[in-house]
């Protein structure tokens, strides 16, 4: 009975020791830095702010007509930005859009020309469109309210990066 007692009680400390010794492993050392987050990638949008915005590209007529039609949310810091073959009088509406919109319309050299701010949802056709008069290269889209809060406003240069 002394030998089971005996063994029991080294097989209880060693499972013990095993705990502690695993549950310190899977701790994080305070005195160690944290790693640094991956530099953002792909194309994006430099903002007045200092901001950078992540952009999907709509280059092709397909995915321009669709844009961002039926997103019910925009991701922090996120757009999409139309690039025209040609520039001209380029209007968008917002038919089937279910968020507001910034819109913002720029020459080649990425200096804005217009700005759509808060451009609300169309709920019934027929829809209005929005736009400047004037010739348009490219047209920014980001989350309703933020232009103002990026400074962006006409005459203000954004800079694109890795826009290819």
């Amino acid at each position: 009975m002394k030998r089971v007692g005996r063994a029991l009680f080294s097989l209880w400390c060693a499972g013990a020791i095993l705990a502690v010794a695993c549950g310190a492993a899977g701790k994080p050392n305070p005195s160690a830095s944290p790693s640094p987050s991956p530099a953002p990638s792909g194309p994006r949008v430099a903002m007045p702010s200092g901001a950078t915005y992540q952009v999907e590209l709509a280059r092709t007529p397909e995915d321009q007509a669709q844009g961002l039609m039926f997103r019910e949310s925009l991701r922090k810091n996120t757009g999409m930005l139309f690039l025209f073959p040609q520039k001209g009088v380029h209007k968008f509406w917002m038919k089937n859009t279910m968020i507001p919109l910034d819109m913002i319309w720029m020459d080649s050299d990425g200096k804005v020309l217009f700005v759509s701010a808060n451009t609300p949802p169309c709920k019934a056709d027929p829809c209005a469109d929005y736009g400047p008069e004037g010739p348009a290269s490219s047209v920014l889209e980001i989350a309703g309210g933020m232009a103002a809060k990026e400074a962006v406003r006409p005459g203000v240069l954004l800079k694109f990066i890795d826009v290819r």
